[in-house]
């Protein structure tokens, strides 16, 4: 057996729900990751690739080809996020990664590319059902997931409120895709998420220097 055959087979069932080791293993780093970005530690973005890597399978399992481009996306925005978070080491009174909120024109860029990327994908698996069943859907996560990252590796607090807005979509659908582990992670993600993004709140307050001053758009 291949280790992408061993990845798609069922790990267990849970609820008549079957649990894919893909699903499980992927899904599992990506919460490791996301803890580690609560920490501000550059060892999420290792994470981040792995989680993607390991997912890619899953999703083509489930035939969701949106899922399967979302996390080939995630596999190099973690290679960029490592880079921007190395260029802005030291930058926090801790020696870690300073964080901070976005400017209005940061905010307004960050929205104008999830509403213009959201229509773009959302159209193109529209085009070509066979992209994905749930088009809307897909294409918001997988635009989501995009500005989300972006937002994590140029240290913004609004970083945590993209992932939260990616989670309310993306449990209904992993459920009804039938990756039950995706759809209890996601749940984990919106509690993790409201503790980052406090956290993240009160450091931005006590950050001296902007976060990563050296990663140019």
């Amino acid at each position: 057996m291949s280790a992408v055959s061993w990845l798609n087979s069922e790990a267990f069932t849970a609820f008549d729900q079957h649990i894919l080791w893909s699903d499980m293993i992927g899904n599992t780093i990506g919460l490791i990751a996301l803890a580690l970005g609560w920490r501000r530690s550059i060892w999420t973005w290792p994470a981040q690739f792995l989680s993607g890597v390991v997912l890619v399978a899953a999703y083509s399992s489930a035939n969701l080809s949106g899922g399967v481009g979302k996390q080939l996306l995630v596999v190099g925005v973690a290679l960029w996020g490592w880079r921007q978070w190395q260029l802005g080491k030291q930058q926090a009174q801790d020696g870690s990664i300073a964080v901070r909120f976005a400017t209005g024109r940061e905010r307004a860029l960050l929205f104008a590319g999830a509403v213009v990327g959201t229509l773009a994908v959302g159209g193109l698996f529209t085009l070509y059902p066979s992209l994905s069943w749930s088009p809307w859907a897909d294409a918001y996560i997988f635009v989501g997931t995009l500005v989300a990252m972006v937002a994590q590796a140029r240290g913004l607090v609004e970083f945590w409120f993209a992932w939260l807005l990616v989670d309310l979509v993306g449990v209904p659908l992993a459920f009804s895709s039938g990756l039950a582990f995706s759809g209890l992670v996601y749940v984990v993600y919106f509690a993790l998420v409201l503790w980052g993004a406090y956290d993240w709140w009160q450091r931005s307050r006590t950050s001296v220097k902007p976060a990563i001053e050296g990663a140019a758009a």
